[in-house]
């Protein structure tokens, strides 16, 4: 896929596909439609990944710089879509799961039916502007849109959740659709294989409580302690959901359980 793929964005995700990918990835900040044209241009692929993102240390620091959010999250990825229809290439956009209210007691998981309906959040806002505008594209043109959550990896990384919670020392007591990056990149190679459109929950099956997550990683440091809190402490301006993998799965793809996951990904990351 190497001549094939070209990655915008060079965070957690976008870096991760392109060691995975062998592709090339823009080495340029892209402010604007031109500066996108000219990076297809210059490489030609057929398929442009959009991995462009702002989200800052957490999503609370989108409310401090609406405008980079506004640019990042909402305006990019329109002008990458555009882009792809003048050059008639394929675009896979990176969404977010995090765009939904949900009720534990009477809600299923939210399928890719469902309209984004979580405003609470600059941050959901933004990624609800560019999914809602994409998936009317989609309709016609060769769109992709992946909604990842929560992203957990065998690897040391900041934005890794297993990270996070190690050096947070707190969890909550509520299970949680999470995307575990190796099963990602595997469900992202299969979608484009087969020229999938339109929206995709890309997570694993399943609900995983953070609890059993830090068990695990207990098992390999024993002397690691960490608090389990409420999740009302969070307050309403958080997501905590569960998405159906119900879809990804009628595409052909094999989707393992979040639990399924737990040693591999810990035993890989103890160990990197």
């Amino acid at each position: 896929m190497r001549n094939k793929i070209f990655i915008f964005g060079r965070g957690f995700i976008g870096k991760r596909l392109q060691g995975e990918f062998k592709c090339d990835i823009s080495g340029k900040k892209i402010y604007s439609y031109s500066d996108a044209e000219s990076q297809i241009k210059r490489f030609n692929p057929k398929v442009i990944i959009n991995s462009i993102g702002y989200i800052g240390r957490n999503v609370d620091d989108c409310e401090l710089d609406k405008n980079k959010a506004m640019m990042s999250n909402a305006f990019m990825p329109i002008a990458l879509a555009e882009v792809a229809l003048r050059h008639k290439i394929k675009l896979v956009h990176i969404s977010s799961g995090c765009i939904f209210h949900f009720d534990y007691l009477k809600d299923k998981p939210i399928n890719e039916e469902k309209i984004p309906d979580f405003l609470d959040l600059f941050y959901s806002r933004t990624k609800i502007y560019a999914e809602r505008a994409l998936e009317v594209l989609a309709k016609k043109y060769p769109v992709l849109i992946v909604r990842p959550r929560v992203p957990l990896d065998g690897r040391p990384h900041p934005r890794n959740l297993l990270t996070k919670l190690i050096n947070y020392k707190k969890v909550i007591d509520l299970p949680n659709s999470v995307t575990y990056m190796p099963d990602f990149i595997k469900a992202l190679k299969h979608l484009i294989s087969i020229d999938a459109r339109g929206i995709y929950n890309v997570v694993n099956k399943g609900g995983l409580n953070f609890r059993d997550l830090m068990e695990t990683y207990k098992k390999y440091n024993p002397n690691f302690k960490y608090e389990v809190i409420s999740f009302r402490k969070l307050g309403s301006t958080r997501t905590n959901l569960i998405l159906s993998t119900d879809k990804l799965e009628a595409s052909g793809f094999k989707v393992r359980s979040a639990r399924e996951i737990l040693e591999e990904c810990v035993r890989s990351y103890v160990k990197y």
